[in-house]
């Protein structure tokens, strides 16, 4: 029998082994963001003579991962022969094959239609409640009440008394491909306040879906890296090479241009990417610079610099994982927020741009790169904190919810002579070995 329960647990040992090797963590589950995904609401809030009216709600509830330019697409698939009659708060990018109506021409006849979201400054008649943000949809944890957009659309042409179906094949781009959607399915009717919110008013019918991100799935290169430097040792440790690529041989590269020269006219170019040829060739790079060591505090430079020739970033956020987040927290030109998370020991930190200053992080141009940088201001926690061992650099960062390349542990800049905060210094220890010896040999005359 001890044999058996062994063999068992041997086996699901290795199920689980052979499960954490074919699922990378990042890509499965997030500890950083635990509950981070993308809801999709469809609410039937009317009947007609032949469909229905829905409000279709996106919900960002990722903590630092926003949609940005050039926004969300959101598709799906007719269950039956339904066609879009009219639509507020978005449009659908194709109108399809309406031969078959004579009189009133449906907006959209296309049986997988693509939405997108209208601009804010569209006239008030094109307009529903929570739309029009230009497909932008700002992280949970920076601004919830930007994290979300809703339209509003007319469905037609459903069978007999068909109360409809489901719409299937839900699909995300937000703006790019990684976002995988379950089926929409049926939940409990979504419920609304009314005169104040003394009266409540559900809708007839509410279908549901949940869209996970996995870096895997988008399959994007790397898109910054992290270097480090400190007051205590004057070497930096630079982004580890090839962090997002290698340059290609050859002056006439495409995928980089040298610093001083001139960017290339072409149109070819005008919708690609173009950086700056660099050891890391990453259109992102974070510095953790560790500024200085007081008696209760220590102070930090942060600083996220733009190698990109060809793009701004909007509402920019940088993720730290570090474990003097623990304490007290001061930050000079960026908003900050400690976030919770799910087995990790370490603090987890989001800073992001202070609304008419710095949230645009500004393309490079030939003659400096674009960037934004504070100082923040660590109170220490006695019992843990030290300058040896790496403890002072984070764990990990992120730039607009990507991971970010780290230099390895064993180029993190290091205490002179290899000396840790609690060991004194060979040359204090030789000076008092002499002192001593002085004193001695004084004592003998």
């Amino acid at each position: 029998m001890k044999r058996f329960v062994f063999s068992r647990i041997s086996q699901l040992a290795l199920v689980s082994a052979i499960a954490l090797a074919l699922c990378n963590l990042s890509d499965c589950y997030d500890p950083m963001d635990p509950n981070g995904n993308v809801k999709v609401t469809f609410d039937i809030y009317k009947w007609t003579t032949d469909g229905y009216m829905a409000r279709v709600t996106i919900q960002n509830h990722h903590q630092y991962r926003h949609v940005e330019k050039p926004g969300w697409k959101l598709g799906w698939t007719w269950a039956g022969d339904e066609v879009i009659w009219l639509m507020s708060g978005a449009f659908a990018t194709q109108q399809g094959n309406c031969s078959s109506f004579k009189f009133q021409i449906p907006h959209s006849c296309k049986k997988d239609p693509v939405i997108l979201d209208l601009m804010p400054e569209v006239s008030p008649e094109n307009r529903s409640e929570g739309c029009c943000r230009g497909g932008l949809l700002s992280a949970w944890a920076i601004d919830p009440s930007k994290s979300f957009s809703s339209f509003e659309i007319q469905v037609g042409n459903l069978e007999g008394n068909s109360t409809g179906h489901a719409p299937l094949n839900l699909t995300l781009m937000a703006p790019g491909p990684g976002y995988t959607c379950g089926p929409l399915v049926n939940t409990d009717p979504t419920v609304s306040s009314d005169i104040g919110g003394r009266r409540e008013v559900q809708v007839f019918r509410t279908w549901k879906s949940t869209c996970l991100y996995s870096s895997f799935l988008a399959n994007k290169a790397p898109v910054c890296c992290v270097s480090l430097s400190t007051f205590y040792n004057p070497r930096i440790t630079s982004c580890p090479t090839c962090s997002c690529g290698c340059k290609e041989a050859g002056p006439d590269t495409s995928s980089c241009i040298s610093e001083g020269t001139a960017l290339p006219q072409s149109d070819a170019l005008s919708n690609t990417d173009v950086v700056q040829c660099t050891d890391h060739n990453c259109p992102i790079r974070v510095h953790w610079h560790l500024k200085n060591n007081y008696l209760d505090y220590w102070r930090v430079k942060l600083t996220v610099s733009n190698y990109n020739y060809k793009r701004n970033y909007s509402n920019w956020n940088v993720l730290v994982q570090h474990p003097g987040f623990g304490q007290s927290m001061t930050t000079y030109s960026f908003n900050s927020s400690v976030l919770p998370t799910v087995g990790w020991e370490d603090e987890v930190a989001l800073f992001w741009g202070i609304n008419y200053y710095n949230t645009e992080l500004l393309q490079a141009d030939k003659d400096q790169l674009g960037s934004v940088t504070t100082e923040i201001l660590l109170k220490k926690d006695m019992e843990s904190f030290t300058l040896g061992n790496g403890w002072t650099f984070p764990r990990r960062i992120y730039f607009n919810g990507e991971s970010c390349q780290m230099p390895l542990p064993d180029n993190f800049p290091v205490l002179p002579n290899g000396t840790s905060s609690q060991n004194p210094i060979p040359h204090l220890s030789l000076l008092l070995t002499i002192m001593l010896t002085l004193k001695l040999v004084n004592s003998w005359f």
